[in-house]
């Protein structure tokens, strides 16, 4: 059984599928956030609560994640994939008839609980079925397809949501993830090196649990509870800025901002060959940096001001969530997927927790507030990145040293 390499139809088909999956994903689990100001005076509610739309979908999918890649190993990479984009794409759809916020709050823990089902299982179906010296160029498309899907989700339903409602909004999201599911579907090759396993709850519990005494992945888990908190808070409540006055911008424009994503695309893979070059220690504390400078930049009033420091915050976070994720394969020891499912684990309940709370500082004390919160994590995440620097280049000598002794 051979490899699906570059330049075959396979590899093109199994590009295209993933693509689409990964857009599908990331477009209904982002779809709500530039909805938020539209959502809460709706339902009569305030900023941090309307943005539990956003924080129990993350954190439902925080959790399936821990599990769904297992279920994979027993019933196929394939078929959970498709299953869940689908089902996912059915209650996008549902979700736009929600009659009331309880309603809508119950959908979209539904979402975030089949959501999980791409994310987890993707990589793995690449690692086997993709030729390993094609594997890099694939790996990058799925990444795009997950950023790309995450932008187009947030302007598309920023722009209906300006020319009809949220609701149509959320029709619109539905009915292009669901075409995007059945692409997939079409498209992707079935896997040839999948071998099914049994089931073991118990042993997956253990493996989990043992990854914690791993030296210096605390401190990745860390890191990544504390980066995706600040992205989400800034970008959770921006919105509410920028529509009020001075600024008073409508959905449209508001959606646009999330453009500057493209710049992530270009610092996680820039920032990652400096890591590669430099050291990731190095690199993820100036990243770090970066973040915290252009969380500042945002407090100025100028429109212009403001949207440079976001694009140099996210220019920030992209690289140091690229660098944190690559660097938790290179420090865990065994069972590497369960390493990186726990961190993907605290990334999306550091969404959960600190996009929530950072609507209350936005209540209580404004915008000030919320740049306050996100440079408060930021510092703590830099004197993290120091502590896993210092555990990182203790753990390279002591290899070294035993090499050296052999």
């Amino acid at each position: 059984m051979s490899y699906i390499k570059r330049g075959t139809k396979s590899f093109r088909m199994a590009n295209i599928a993933l693509f689409a999956g990964g857009f599908n994903t990331f477009a209904i689990l982002w779809s709500t956030q530039p909805l938020l100001p539209e959502i809460a005076k709706e339902f009569h509610v305030s900023p941090a609560v309307s943005s539990l739309t956003l924080s129990l979908t993350t954190i439902a999918l925080a959790i399936s994640m821990l599990f769904v890649g297992s279920l994979s190993e027993v019933y196929g990479r394939k078929s959970v994939m498709t299953i869940s984009l689908i089902t996912s794409s059915i209650l996008a759809i549902l979700t736009a008839f929600s009659p009331n916020f309880y309603f809508l709050l119950f959908f979209r823990i539904l979402q975030g609980i089949v959501l999980a089902g791409l994310p987890a299982i993707a990589m793995a179906y690449l690692g086997e079925e993709i030729d390993p010296k094609s594997l890099g160029l694939a790996m990058g498309l799925y990444i795009s397809g997950n950023s790309i899907g995450g932008m187009g989700g947030r302007i598309i339903s920023g722009v209906l949501t300006d020319y009809f409602d949220w609701h149509i909004a959320l029709v619109g999201i539905g009915v292009i993830s669901l075409l995007a599911s059945l692409l997939f579907c079409i498209t992707l090759p079935s896997s040839t090196h999948f071998q099914p396993r049994t089931l073991e709850i118990g042993k997956l519990s253990k493996s989990l649990v043992s990854q914690f005494h791993e030296p210096g992945l605390i401190y990745l888990f860390g890191i990544g509870f504390l980066l995706m908190g600040s992205f989400v808070t800034l970008y959770n409540y921006i919105g509410f800025q920028l529509v009020a006055p001075p600024y008073s911008l409508s959905q449209t424009l508001v959606g646009f901002i999330f453009i500057v994503y493209i710049v992530g695309t270009f610092s996680s893979t820039w920032m990652g060959m400096q890591a590669d070059k430099h050291g990731r220690r190095k690199i993820i504390q100036i990243s770090l940096l970066i973040l915290l400078i252009g969380v500042c930049i945002t407090l100025n009033t100028n429109i212009w001001l403001k949207i440079i420091g976001i694009a140099i915050f996210t220019f920030g976070f992209f690289a140091g969530h690229s660098i944190a994720s690559g660097w938790v394969g290179k420090l865990s020891t065994h069972d590497k997927a369960q390493a990186s499912s726990l961190y993907l684990f605290f990334y999306y309940v550091g969404s959960s927790i600190g996009g929530t709370v950072g609507g209350t500082f936005y209540s209580d004390f404004g915008w000030g507030g919320v740049v306050g919160m996100i440079a408060f994590f930021s510092t703590i995440a830099i004197i993290l990145s120091i502590r896993l620097g210092l555990v990182a280049k203790r753990k390279v000598q002591f290899i070294s040293h035993g090499i050296s002794n052999h």
